[in-house]
């Protein structure tokens, strides 16, 4: 699923979404230009819950 993350500005931001989704058994392709997620293998609410933690304010794109 896609998800819009506007507050994801850097390489520490795409970092650290990624590892978030990665600790929570899922993947997660970071586009920074447009800002946004890819995530697979979480569903929608989880995905949204790990980016939230952290630090980030995701929504279905």
């Amino acid at each position: 699923m896609k998800l819009s993350v506007p507050d994801m500005s850097c390489a520490h931001c795409k970092a650290a979404i990624e590892k978030a989704v990665s600790d929570a058994g899922g993947s997660a392709t970071v586009d920074l230009e447009r800002h946004e997620v890819i995530v697979d293998g979480l569903d929608p609410a989880d995905a949204q819950n790990v980016i939230r933690q952290a630090g980030y304010d995701p929504r279905l794109a």
